[in-house]
């Protein structure tokens, strides 16, 4: 399989949306509100981390180049990761946390399950095992949003503004360009607009029991799949490339 074929671009940009979102997370540590929290994110990232792993591993194997998961994780440039915008986004505070977990997850518990029936073999079997992870991070997400949102004047002010200012980015999630659409007619990954009712019943059930209002949001940023990103990325990357860069080949 080349390495522009269809479906190593998107096994790459799956992988890139848990690789920034592991290295997101992993920046909580010892600055979530509380010694649970920070645990329960730091479990949520070596979740992320490991489905990332598998992914870019499938990838490398089927690129034939030579390339180790490694080297697509952490050597490539900022413009070659195709993350979704949303992943990327900084962790201004907890809220904003929780809100791109809901985001995020309510997207991949679903995506996950559908990606189980794919039909190669070695990305259905890293589907199965991200499913049971999935649950548990979106269920996560879900309980702290409706803690925040039907909490305290303070809480819900924080988690309304993680809202507003995170939802435009949710769109990108369900992009249906010419890779995303092979993959799919070839029947190797989920239909994104197959996926899109699950996360509207799941993102409007969780906004009910937290008593927030669902936004109204038209402008949709975009362009991470094409490599286009904010400001944001290329400070994450300087940080979670720095070691690779530094000792080139280095193992431990």
């Amino acid at each position: 399989m080349a390495e522009s074929s269809p479906f190593i671009r998107y096994l790459l940009r799956i992988a890139d949306d848990h690789l920034i979102l592991a290295q997101r997370l992993s920046e909580m540590t010892g600055h979530a509100p509380m010694l649970e929290e920070e645990l329960s994110l730091a479990n949520v990232a070596l979740d992320l981390l490991g489905q990332a792993r598998s992914l870019f591993a499938r990838a490398a194997e089927l690129e034939g180049r030579g390339r180790t998961e490694d080297d697509l994780a952490l050597m490539r440039l900022e413009h070659e990761y195709t993350n979704a915008l949303l992943v990327e986004q900084p962790n201004d505070d907890f809220a904003y946390v929780v809100i791109r977990q809901l985001l995020f997850s309510a997207f991949a518990e679903p995506f996950w399950r559908a990606a189980a029936d794919s039909k190669d073999e070695i990305f259905a079997a890293a589907a199965q095992k991200a499913v049971k992870e999935s649950v548990y991070h979106l269920r996560y997400a879900r309980e702290w949003t409706i803690r925040l949102g039907d909490g305290t004047d303070e809480s819900r002010r924080r988690v309304t503004e993680a809202l507003d200012d995170l939802w435009p980015y949710a769109g990108e999630l369900f992009d249906r360009d010419d890779t995303v659409a092979t993959v799919v007619e070839s029947g190797l990954g989920p239909d994104p607009d197959r996926l899109r009712p699950l996360w509207d019943r799941t993102i409007d059930e969780t906004l009910t029991a937290a008593t927030l209002a669902r936004p109204d949001a038209p402008w949709a940023p975009g362009g991470g799949r094409d490599g286009r990103h904010s400001e944001h990325l290329g400070h994450l990357l300087s940080e979670l490339q720095y070691m690779q860069r530094a000792y080139p080949g280095m193992s431990w």
